[in-house]
């Protein structure tokens, strides 16, 4: 549209032109004929090269939803028991009256005699949230296989520990000093042998 009205003027002013020259005269007209000739084939030229407008259907796409990752925190329980302790060998300390707590009936009152029956050694691991993730034996007391069966009852009954909060997980070694009454004294908390 715009190339037209770019040409379509001047083709109109050299029309005008040729009304005047032919009253002028034969030749001259012939001069001004090729000039109109001229004229509309530049007009058709320039027609045919201008940029066309085509309207042409995209399809619709449908874009997916975006996916969004949803994150689900397991809530984990809040521990009953905590220890503030800073180092395993304060931890052994919370955990030993833990224990105790759980057994006061089974706890040997006073000094104990010379000769125990049985001395246990247990290296613990506890986890962040006070549940015991192994506990091995360091020395068993295998005189007495009942007395290795009765402590480890006694450790998973206890369950959970206190948890290390300062610690998140703790390893600690503790020794069980076994009456033959069935009584026992942690060696953390022993009030020692006569």
């Amino acid at each position: 549209m715009l190339f037209a009205r770019i040409f379509l003027h001047p083709a109109q002013t050299i029309v005008r032109s040729l009304r005047t020259e032919v009253s002028q005269g034969p030749l001259r007209a012939i001069s001004t004929r090729l000039q109109i000739i001229m004229a509309v084939g530049v007009c058709m030229l320039a027609a045919c090269s201008a940029p066309k407008q085509v309207s042409v259907a995209v399809p619709m796409v449908e874009t997916p939803a975006p996916v969004v990752a949803v994150v689900v925190e397991e809530k984990k329980p809040l521990p009953t028991r905590v220890s503030f302790a800073r180092t395993p060998k304060e931890y052994r300390l919370d955990a030993a009256k833990h224990i105790y707590g759980f057994n006061q009936h089974r706890i040997h009152q006073g000094k104990l005699p010379p000769l125990l029956y049985a001395i246990g050694v247990v290296t613990f691991e506890v986890r962040e949230d006070g549940k015991i993730q192994s506990f091995d034996w360091m020395r068993q007391p295998k005189q007495a296989p009942e007395v290795i069966q009765e402590i480890e009852r006694t450790i998973k009954a206890a369950e959970p520990f206190p948890a290390p909060v300062h610690l998140g997980r703790v390893r600690y070694t503790e020794t069980w000093l076994w009456h033959k009454s069935g009584k026992f004294q942690l060696d953390t908390l022993t009030e020692g042998q006569i």
